[in-house]
């Protein structure tokens, strides 16, 4: 992990962000202090997004080894607890930063949704961190309680767009907002089969192919997009990644806050890998993706 990368890229986008995120805060008759503290925006969302990076799966152990042996990069360190609560004013510029490391549509785009579990089912009538917010879901590995992180990438692993709901919600809801800026033809499972999304898409240029149940007649499929349903394991592969790899997925989550910071930490860590999850095209596959409408 390269930190200088890293951090002048964090703090670009933070010089522009935050004067107009300034600007367009509501006022307040509160009188209230607007002082620098040690820590800048641009430091506080490195740390978070480098720890995502990392081989550690605990934070705090992270962060007092940064203490020990990073005071180079970051001098002026402040305590674990005290960062903790300035992890607080981190949503808004973390979902600002995900958004413009998205890739660009290109006519190819893969969707898919994942469960993320935020505790064991025996420990679900005791949970209250998330009471009224996540859900009890279903997935191919059996039920759970949490969330479904709902996203679409394109042919080179790239994020294109993603949303987070609670686990009884249904795989098809959120991809009318998710696509609303793409184009082409967007791959699925099953779970999306709908002749009313079907339509919707396809009347603002987006097509939507999905496999076939058993139940179902069989019907003509173009060998174009017969292939492109075999490549969809790619998106399965960025899902494992991001739970595995980014740690986005865990249930020791003490605070809704830090659920979220982290989720969109583990999703901005996956945009800075060198080498994502991608299809190797040959050149006459080029040609035929070049001349797709």
């Amino acid at each position: 992990m390269d930190w200088d990368v890293l951090f002048c890229d964090v703090d670009d986008f933070c010089l522009e962000f935050e004067p107009q995120f300034q600007q367009r805060l509501l006022a307040s008759n509160t009188r209230s202090r607007s002082r620098d503290g040690k820590l800048s925006l641009s430091e506080i969302m490195t740390i978070v997004v480098a720890f995502q990076m990392s081989h550690y799966r605990d934070f705090k152990a992270f962060y007092n080894n940064l203490r020990e042996t990073g005071l180079d990069l970051f001098p002026d360190l402040v305590s674990y607890q005290r960062f903790n609560s300035l992890t607080s004013r981190l949503i808004v510029p973390l979902v600002g930063y995900l958004k413009s490391r998205f890739g660009t549509c290109s006519g190819i785009s893969f969707v898919d949704s994942t469960h993320l579990a935020v505790c064991g089912n025996k420990r679900i009538e005791r949970n209250r961190v998330f009471e009224g917010l996540a859900a009890r879901g279903r997935s191919t590995i059996g039920w759970f309680y949490g969330f479904k992180l709902h996203v679409v990438i394109n042919d080179c692993g790239e994020l294109l767009g993603i949303q987070l709901t609670p686990g009884n919600v249904d795989d098809r809801r959120p991809v009318p907002t998710m696509t609303r800026s793409l184009t082409g033809k967007l791959y699925g499972d099953k779970g999306y089969i709908s002749q009313a999304l079907f339509e919707d898409l396809f009347d603002r240029g987006l097509q939507l192919v999905t496999t076939i149940r058993k139940n179902m007649k069989p019907r003509i499929v173009l060998l174009w997009d017969k292939l492109m349903l075999r490549k969809r394991s790619l998106i399965e592969t960025v899902n494992d990644q991001l739970k595995n790899i980014c740690q986005v997925d865990h249930t020791r989550h003490r605070s809704v806050n830090g659920f979220i910071v982290n989720l969109l930490a583990g999703l901005i860590a996956y945009t800075h890998q060198p080498k994502k999850p991608s299809i190797r095209w040959d050149e006459n596959e080029k040609q035929q993706l070049a001349i797709i409408p």
